[in-house]
């Protein structure tokens, strides 16, 4: 199957309670990282899709969208993404890529944030983790 599986980072591949700092990431969620490394076996792009690299666009060579964005939350975001490349590393034996950008190769997305939705319907298939109804 062509395309990529996106997977949260904080809350759902990494433990997370508050936020720290962008170079603060938890501890791995066994059963998630184990998910993750059937699909790498199997042969699936997953990526990481985290609002913590925002406002970079996407971060395949994030140095190449720091020239653009010189604020403290773009280093930030560079932070984020050294700290979660080196997080992978240790956790899934490799670096995934990390984006912050749906698009049309996107086939799935596990987020602990995420209701799923009927396609073209509007009935939900889970429930919100927040009680919005």
């Amino acid at each position: 199957m062509k395309g990529w599986i996106g997977v949260d980072f904080d809350g759902t591949l990494a433990q997370y309670g508050t936020w720290v700092g962008a170079d603060h990431c938890g501890e791995p969620i066994a059963p998630m990282v184990e998910r993750v490394r059937k699909w790498l076996a199997l042969g699936h792009e997953v990526r990481i899709f985290t609002a913590r690299i925002h406002p970079l666009d996407k971060c395949f060579k994030p140095e190449d969208y720091l020239l653009g964005h010189s604020s403290d939350r773009a280093m930030g975001a560079w932070v984020a993404v050294q700290a979660i490349r080196t997080w992978c590393q240790q956790h899934i034996g490799v670096v995934l890529p990390i984006t912050n950008v749906k698009d049309y190769g996107m086939l799935e997305l596990w987020d602990d944030r995420a209701v799923q939705v009927r396609p073209n319907t509007g009935e939900k298939v889970g429930n919100s983790t927040r009680g919005f109804e």
